[in-house]
């Protein structure tokens, strides 16, 4: 039950007899083209009302908090099969940060610019990262832009860390301090230069991600503790219907979670489609980037040329 404002002066009582979600929501199509890929409206599922529901991947930083098998790799994966086209046209660069060694990201490394498995690699990651956002920084002031336009010129450039504890909690100190002053840096500065971070975890704690509130978007899939959900989706998103402790832990409900729309400040319930091993192939198999052209120095081909047939 959850208590909800109707109008002015008027609150309504929702009651919920079962959950909505019946079936297993397909993975999204790819798009075929870039121009097919609304990048502020991303499709990553449906909501519960059956309209499909969409998530940004420009504008701002991405949260997703779920226990372990809430369904966090279905938002993860039906948010790269949704910008596919732009990955393999080079409109948007992923760079992926997963600290579990790879496992469930592994399949998918041929679509990812950068691609960090320990955290001396996360470490060297997010330092180029950040130098990369400065670097077009410098070009905006120079050209005097205000604010950058998806391109493959200056593309969004995402970065995505799955099971974020890893790197902002449970690493050596240094190497964590490091890590959180490199992402605070970036999660500040990186909108309009259009560098943008999704973080995946299980624990939304403070002590877990000391940068919990620069994240300007919140996705809570189920999760253990009824605390964790105003953690994620902020004070008073419990009372107001995003029951997410009371989702079960099976994978009969895998993908359900919660979001606060912006009009209403009220919770709007979806589930994630189901990306299956097979549809990654089949992302990777279509949107894998081509490799970049090897630069050859002509010059010095030509000066090698000229010096032969000198000494002939």
């Amino acid at each position: 039950m959850a208590i909800t404002r109707h109008r002015p002066g008027v609150v309504a009582i929702v009651i919920e007899w079962e959950l909505p979600f019946t079936r297993t929501i397909p993975a999204p199509d790819i798009p075929e083209q870039a121009e097919d890929v609304d990048l502020g409206a991303v499709e990553i599922g449906d909501n519960e009302r059956g309209e499909p529901f969409t998530a940004p991947v420009i504008g701002g930083h991405r949260l997703v908090a779920g226990a372990s098998g809430a369904g966090k790799g279905s938002v993860l994966w039906s948010t790269l099969r949704g910008v596919g086209p732009c990955i393999r046209d080079g409109i948007v660069r992923v760079w992926m940060v997963d600290l579990k060694g790879g496992v469930e990201t592994e399949q998918g490394g041929p679509l990812f610019h950068r691609y960090a498995t320990s955290m001396g690699q996360a470490l060297d990651l997010l330092a180029e990262f950040r130098d990369a956002m400065r670097d077009r920084q410098d070009d905006m002031r120079e050209q005097n832009i205000r604010a950058c336009t998806p391109s493959v010129g200056t593309p969004v450039e995402l970065l995505v860390i799955d099971e974020m504890a890893m790197l902002t909690a449970y690493g050596d100190r240094s190497s964590v301090r490091d890590a959180l002053r490199l992402l605070a840096e970036v999660m500040t500065q990186g909108r309009a230069s259009l560098f943008a971070v999704h973080g995946y975890l299980q624990e939304p704690s403070k002590d877990v991600v000391d940068v919990r509130e620069l994240f300007t978007q919140r996705i809570c899939l189920g999760v253990t503790a009824a605390s964790h959900v105003d953690m994620v989706l902020g004070e008073g998103a419990r009372e107001r219907g995003a029951l997410a402790d009371e989702i079960p832990g099976d994978a009969r409900h895998a993908g359900i979670g919660f979001v606060i729309d912006k009009g209403s400040r009220l919770p709007v319930r979806f589930r994630a489609a189901y990306v299956a091993d097979d549809d990654i192939t089949e992302l990777v198999g279509r949107c894998t980037p081509a490799p970049a052209a090897e630069v050859i120095d002509l010059h010095d081909d030509d000066t090698e040329g000229d010096t032969d047939r000198g000494a002939a």
